[in-house]
């Protein structure tokens, strides 16, 4: 399964900058509103030292990662849900995406026009809300009236949905993000051919100046003050940073371009180690000679189903799992050796895969 999140954000506030250092792309990065008229896709490799481990040890002929596609789509602006300024493609080109990447500005430079004309990380993140709100709106609005004149028909099915869409609607109406709101079962199946925009998960980027990526400022301090209660994450980071590193290649030169602005690691790597999180994503491998290979999957799936990821024959013809940790495999650096140790399981259509699992499926089609 692959992973899509689109970069948003009103015009200015350096998503394009982002998306240049998340994948070389080449985003052209302008001071003006909407440079970014087409969505640019980039595929960006999800780092992970454990793929390193392994092709140490496997020594294979080929290394495959897994990926994170990134979808950098055009500056939104108030009036968007309406017509105004790209909105109706930006929303369009919003639908279908895993989870949003908003970015808010919370750097000052005179020589970087802000939209609304000063730099205001809560309301730049309210005009962004409102207008997905608006837009959501429409969409359960529409569904509605549809539902309502089969519900006065006595269908009991139609009645269901007609007081799931009047709950979503209220919240709604209400300045609400879906993705707020505690939707039971029949919730969900009433509006998942919507594709609600303020359903999707959110992870809020907080653009800071060279100075600032260690520690952010005040700016930050606000925003994080005012997404508190929907428990998303808040990721600092400097996108014209990001992109003079994005460009060293060796890692040696990486570790020190890092250590001379105070940081541990770059912001893009904890961007995509966040979204996996937010979407309560893991990864499992396979090795072998011909390639060592990194999936992934939901957290919490058996192992059938994250053999589909392969292919949909394992699924349909599996007949058991044999799983070796990942520690197990570093210790003992063979298959034969973690056998004869009793580290290799042998798991059967029950086993939920977890993170790091080395896994070898038997299926018979």
């Amino acid at each position: 399964m692959g992973l899509k999140c689109g970069i948003v954000g009103l015009p200015n506030v350096g998503k394009s900058t982002l998306f240049n250092a998340l994948s070389d792309a080449g985003a052209e990065a302008a001071n003006f509103p909407f440079c970014t008229i087409e969505p640019n896709v980039g595929i960006v490799i999800v780092p992970d030292e454990r793929l390193e481990i392994l092709e140490k040890i496997v020594n294979p002929q080929k290394v495959q990662p897994t990926i994170v596609e990134f979808v950098d789509i055009a500056g939104l602006v108030k009036g968007a849900s309406k017509g105004e300024g790209l909105g109706n493609k930006f929303l369009a080109n919003i639908r279908g995406v895993d989870a949003i990447v908003h970015v808010i500005r919370c750097f000052e430079d005179d020589n970087i026009v802000h939209v609304s004309g000063k730099v205001d990380p809560v309301d730049d993140k309210a005009v962004i809300d409102t207008e997905l709100q608006l837009r959501d709106l429409e969409s359960v609005q529409k569904k509605i009236q549809k539902y309502e004149k089969l519900s006065k028909s006595g269908d009991a099915e139609s009645k269901k949905i007609h007081a799931s869409l009047k709950k979503v609607e209220e919240h709604l109406l209400g300045g609400n993000n879906v993705r707020n709101l505690e939707l039971e079962e029949a919730d969900e199946e009433a509006t998942e051919d919507l594709q609600l925009l303020t359903q999707k998960p959110v992870i809020y980027l907080a653009n800071v100046s060279e100075a600032d990526a260690a520690n952010g400022n005040d700016n930050v301090d606000l925003l994080r003050v005012s997404v508190k209660e929907e428990g998303a994450e808040v990721i600092v980071l400097c996108a014209a940073l990001e992109e003079q590193i994005a460009e060293l290649e060796e890692e040696e030169e990486r570790e020190m371009f890092l250590s001379e602005y105070g940081l541990t690691e770059s912001g893009l790597d904890k961007l995509i180690k966040v979204s996996y999180d937010t979407l309560s994503l893991i990864t499992y491998f396979t090795a072998g000679e011909k390639e060592v290979r990194a999936w992934t999957i939901e957290k919490g799936w058996k192992a059938p189903k994250a053999a589909s990821v392969i292919h949909t024959d394992f699924e349909k013809g599996f007949i058991r799992a044999e799983v070796i940790k990942i520690t197990d495999y570093e210790k003992y650096q063979t298959e034969a050796k973690c056998r004869e140790a009793g580290k290799l399981s042998v798991e059967g259509k029950e086993y939920t895969v977890e993170d790091g699992d080395i896994m070898h499926f038997r299926f018979n089609v």
